[in-house]
């Protein structure tokens, strides 16, 4: 993802065994589609087209005072772009949990506060398939794959000039974060989007743009077994 994360976790991922993601064959009743890609790609907006239910993965993040948060390096801002900076526990057995049963509890998140407010219940009924997206969703895609619950991982790329403006004016508009903190995350994002990019296609998910996720989308919704995926 960040060209900044831990040598030990792009190893572990690097040397991945190869992983298929699976059909309606699945040994539970419901599987996840992981919608990933840089901050600011429109994820959120493509999982609300799709007519899915959606967990949202940045509610996971950790909170503000949380002493394994990782820093921008050479700076006091906490990388909240890092994966260190989420709960990929507490996530994975979420979609764990929905899958099995088709509800789960998920913490209500503030960004503007960096904190956890409270809890909210999440029930996808018996839905078939149900979206997890957010800039983290390809760290568990092989996890995910391990406990046969993937249906099929995609990564939202739009090109790093529109991502940008998308992700100053939304940040700007939801407030955020503070405009200077906006300023420096939004130019240091730019920089880093094709290494992102780069790196969730390494740990498993498929780069497309809108049309091509709605449509593959729909085939995991209908039950149509998707393409095997290699990790790098």
């Amino acid at each position: 993802m960040c060209s900044n994360v831990d040598p030990l976790s792009r190893s572990r991922w690097h040397h991945a065994a190869h992983w298929t993601l699976v059909s309606s064959q699945s040994p539970t009743p419901t599987r996840v589609v992981l919608l990933t890609g840089p901050s600011g790609s429109g994820k959120s907006l493509l999982a609300a087209l799709s007519g899915l239910p959606v967990l949202r993965l940045d509610d996971f993040y950790k909170e503000g005072d949380d002493p394994t948060l990782p820093l921008v390096p050479g700076t006091s801002d906490i990388d909240w772009d890092h994966p260190l900076s989420w709960d990929a526990d507490t996530a994975v057995a979420a979609i764990e949990e929905l899958c099995r049963t088709g509800r789960t509890s998920v913490p209500a998140y503030d960004i503007s506060l960096s904190a956890r407010t409270g809890t909210e219940a999440l029930d996808i009924g018996r839905a078939p398939v149900f979206i997890a997206e957010g800039v983290f969703a390809a760290e568990i895609a092989a996890r995910c794959a391990a406990a046969g619950v993937l249906a099929d991982a995609l990564c939202l790329a739009r090109g790093p000039v529109t991502t940008f403006r998308r992700r100053f004016l939304r940040d700007l508009r939801e407030g955020r974060k503070s405009v200077p903190f906006l300023l420096r995350r939004g130019w240091r994002l730019m920089r880093q989007e094709r290494s992102i990019v780069a790196r969730q296609t390494e740990l498993g998910a498929y780069a497309c743009d809108k049309d091509e996720a709605l449509g593959r989308l729909a085939a995991a919704a209908a039950g149509r077994t998707v393409p095997t995926r290699t990790a790098a």
